[in-house]
């Protein structure tokens, strides 16, 4: 049995060694560039104290240990970047870049109103409970917490063909896509490694009122 709920500040230091684990062991991009879970944990925690504050981030624990087994960290699309970020690894820097030109082109210019969208863009799952739904429950949990909210979408930038395929699931919609095989950061083909992943997404759902 799995409990969820929505992220507390007493949950920190578990997501992000949960998260740090998973991303840093099992996203393409994050192995591409080389981040250790470390490195990748110095950047969650950065957006850890806004999480508690807007009751947004849902998380998932074993019934049996009371661990936490997934997260799924999420904020208003209007957010500002963390303070700090320009502390984290360069290794995170062609990272921004290809999501970054993912926002760019699906914003068009358009400015994000203040709670209006919510932004699902860390979801992770413990090794060892995946392949148990616990992913696709963290999605839909997220997106039944979010309208309660008041929000009127969800947005992802789905980065593996797994969480493409559980946002598809979930009725998120594509609306940009980028190759990392065609990627260039500095002149640099940082994502050649894994071309066979395709590239990441930016896919959204409307969410009923």
């Amino acid at each position: 049995m799995v409990q969820y709920g929505v992220y507390r500040a007493s949950d920190s230091d578990e997501m992000v060694r949960l998260l740090g684990e998973v991303f840093a062991q099992a996203d393409p991009p994050a192995v591409a560039a080389g981040l250790t879970p470390s490195e990748f944990e110095d950047f969650v925690r950065l957006f850890c104290p806004k999480a508690a504050v807007d009751g947004l981030t849902i998380v998932a624990r074993s019934s049996e240990t009371g661990e936490m087994i997934g997260a799924l960290l999420t904020e208003d699309s209007a957010s500002e970047p963390p303070p700090g970020l320009d502390r984290v690894s360069p290794k995170f820097n062609p990272i921004l870049d290809i999501l970054g030109k993912l926002d760019t082109a699906y914003r068009g210019g358009r400015d994000v109103r203040s709670g209006e969208s919510v932004h699902l863009f860390l979801l992770g799952v413990a090794r060892k409970f995946a392949g148990q739904g616990v992913a696709h429950q963290l999605v839909f949990r997220c997106v039944e917490n979010a309208v309660r909210e008041g929000y009127r979408a969800a947005v992802t930038e789905a980065t593996n063909r797994t969480s493409q395929h559980i946002f598809r699931k979930q009725g998120f919609v594509e609306r940009v896509r980028l190759s990392y095989e065609d990627h260039r950061f500095g002149g640099e083909a940082v994502f050649a490694s894994i071309a066979e992943h395709g590239g990441p997404i930016l896919m959204d759902k409307l969410l009923a009122p």
